[in-house]
């Protein structure tokens, strides 16, 4: 039997949901109602209700995306559980929040400690523990799924964090939810377990994300200008700089998966997620340079062709047009970016790497590859 732990002694019970989850301001109510929980029918229309509580799981949910989320879902009132291999803490303070709302969000996740790949535990624990809606945050592989799904035959929702790197090189952008997409990607595995939402009986969603910026980021986006703007470096950018790409604040992707929950408009749909504007390479070394403060950068281009970097990145992009249409996700579920592009990369710099935080040490060995071939040619 798997065991359900609360981070504090206690708390294996939740208050019921406020009659309103929040007011304007995010405030709790205090008039509390209590609300017949649904269950997801098959053949049917979708009939769970984003108002009511929840018993949620989420797959993950301690290193970036499920960190943001999981505090949005606890604050609507749902009962939150994190499945981990419990390797990382369950819940660290982020930067600027209060002692008070920590100590609110500690009290009330949950902990499932186990891995994800051993199928037998997952089938078991959560059959036992019962959820009703599934946040697959970071499921890489259709087997990986399959578990689960067997495991929680009366699942209400399944909601699915897949990759707009599934779409197949195109010369027509942006990428759109209906476009051809690329089986060979390395992002296959996402979209296997897409074909195998789509083939079983439940109702999905799933979340396709371009480039995901923030506080807390453990991919090197942002971080990587923000090291070479704090050195002083010149930023090495291949080709002409002029490749267009696309940027999302991890917030807004929290909302994002949010938006979706209990929304019959969702049921069994794709949406692409990412910031509803486009920026250059160069542009973006320049938005960093603004939101951290610095000096406008010196930028060199060089040709990727003339280095061999080994299996080191010279760069944390693909060197290529990328980026997707937000528009289904905008009409369909009324989602607006919070953040623009400046904006939101002056959060992540305030919020972390301003602070003396980041996840990678700055490594600019590549970086002198090519600015010593560049100076020996000028």
């Amino acid at each position: 039997m798997a065991r359900l732990v609360a981070l504090q002694q206690n708390q294996l019970s939740f208050p019921p949901l406020a009659s309103s989850l929040s007011d304007f301001n995010g405030a709790r109510l205090q008039t509390h109602i209590q609300l017949k929980r649904k269950t997801w029918q098959p053949k049917g229309s979708l009939i769970v209700s984003a108002s009511s509580t929840k018993k949620i799981l989420i797959m993950g949910g301690t290193r970036f995306i499920g960190v943001f989320l999981s505090r949005q879902l606890v604050k609507e009132g749902h009962q939150v559980t994190l499945f981990t291999r419990g390797k990382a803490p369950i819940t660290q303070q982020l930067p600027g929040e209060s002692d008070t709302d920590f100590a609110d969000f500690s009290s009330k996740i949950l902990h499932l400690k186990g891995d994800r790949k051993d199928y037998d535990f997952v089938k078991s624990s959560l059959s036992a523990e019962g959820f009703d809606v599934v946040y697959d945050i970071n499921g890489r592989e259709a087997e990986e799924v399959e578990p689960i799904l067997d495991a929680l035959p009366n699942l209400e929702q399944f909601i699915y964090c897949s990759s707009a790197g599934v779409y197949l090189k195109s010369d027509l952008l942006p990428h759109a939810e209906i476009d051809a997409v690329d089986p060979k990607s390395r992002h296959k595995g996402k979209l296997e377990t897409e074909s195998l939402l789509q083939s079983k009986d439940v109702n999905w969603t799933s979340i396709r994300p371009v480039y995901i910026y923030g506080p807390l980021n453990y991919n090197p986006v942002e971080e990587w200008f923000f090291h070479r703007l704090k050195a002083g470096r010149p930023i090495p950018i291949p080709g002409s700089g002029i490749q267009i790409t696309q940027l999302g604040h991890v917030k807004d992707l929290a909302t994002a998966f949010l938006k979706v929950l209990g929304n019959e408009k969702a049921s069994k749909q794709i949406f692409n997620i990412s910031g509803d504007k486009y920026v250059t390479f160069d542009g973006l070394a320049r938005a960093c340079a603004k939101a951290g403060g610095f000096p406008e950068p010196e930028i060199i281009h060089y040709n990727p062709k003339d280095f061999d970097f080994g299996k080191k990145k010279s760069f944390p992009f693909r060197d290529q047009h990328f980026f997707a249409s937000v528009e289904k996700a905008k009409s369909v579920l009324g989602l607006e970016p919070d953040y623009g592009l400046v904006e939101g990369l002056t959060d992540s710099y305030n919020l972390d790497f301003g602070r003396g935080t980041f996840r990678k040490e700055a490594d600019f060995s590549t970086d002198d590859i090519i600015l010593g071939k560049s100076l020996v040619s000028v």
